[in-house]
């Protein structure tokens, strides 16, 4: 049916390749490096599967353009989400890209509604300049309705780095700015609601690198009276986007405040293979994000 939305319309061509990540990704990257005007996307069956890919990603994706000025356009889709899964199915380690990020040699987001995943493929194509996206997509928000969006939505607007506070409080009550990304942001907005809760604002980091400064100052700078602002992440502490993060959310944190973590425990394993032992540690670390914190990492 995409093929044949108008008569005017660019091709669109849909491949199912064998299941091999390294062979597929090195040609799809070098077809986006020779075909600037194509929008060319890998999608992983799950976000670690492409761990079978990793050379490619090290050797060309994130270095190619630095080491031979090679540009490349590729958008690499990442089905990513701690959803009970288990450890082959839960995490396409957001924090191996962040490590290899630098002078904005690619983009690096995490959309949660479909508007947003919309305006980031078509910001990737109106621009000027190609750099290769990575994009982390949790599949249960596809069945999640608060991640829909309006047609108008879609029609409309532009992909926002950052997505500050939806609903209506009193910023003077503020006393809690929860910073997050990917789907736990639902999972907070249902444990804020059902406990009714006022004085803690959510906001969402939907580009992780280049990390949005700007957007993130004018979300949040309107908290002057908070005294907290805490990092939550599903993934272990070791990984996902927390060491990442740190040093940024410190440099526009409100003076005074203190930065604080919550998340599932440092693991050496992506996700634990249990979906009852999953659910248990998805409460415990929600609950920490609102509740009474162990510590603090440091005082801005």
């Amino acid at each position: 049916p995409l093929e044949h939305l108008g008569e005017h319309q660019a091709q669109f061509t849909v491949i199912d390749s064998v299941l091999s990540e390294e062979s597929v990704l090195a040609f799809e990257y070098g077809y986006a490096s020779s075909s600037p005007k194509c929008l060319t996307i890998w999608e992983a069956q799950f976000g670690d599967f492409a761990n079978g890919a990793q050379v490619v990603i090290d050797q060309f994706i994130s270095s190619g353009e630095a080491k031979w000025g090679r540009k490349s356009g590729l958008t690499m889709l990442l089905p990513h989400g701690y959803e009970g899964q288990g450890p082959e199915h839960s995490s396409a380690r957001v924090e191996r890209y962040l490590q290899l990020a630098a002078d904005t040699n690619m983009l690096i987001c995490q959309p949660t509604t479909a508007a947003q995943i919309f305006h980031l493929l078509r910001r990737q194509m109106v621009g000027n300049i190609r750099k290769p996206l990575i994009v982390f997509s949790p599949k249960s928000l596809l069945r999640n309705k608060m991640a829909s969006s309006d047609l108008e939505e879609l029609s409309e607007g532009k992909f926002e780095t950052v997505i500050g506070e939806s609903e209506e409080l009193d910023a003077d009550k503020v006393r809690r700015i929860l910073v997050c990304t990917g789907k736990v942001y639902y999972d907070l907005v249902k444990y804020r609601k059902e406990h009714e809760i006022d004085d803690v604002v959510i906001v969402r980091l939907e580009q992780l690198y280049p990390f949005p400064h700007k957007s993130f100052r004018e979300e949040t700078s309107g908290y002057s009276f908070a005294s907290e602002v805490v990092w939550v992440q599903d993934h272990p502490q070791n990984q996902g986007a927390w060491f990442y993060v740190q040093h940024h959310l410190l440099e526009e944190m409100p003076s005074g405040a203190r930065l604080s973590y919550a998340g599932r425990p440092a693991s050496s394993s992506p996700a634990v293979g249990y979906a009852s032992k999953h659910a248990e540690q998805l409460k415990e670390l929600v609950e920490n994000a609102f509740g009474r914190l162990k510590g603090f990492i440091q005082t801005k």
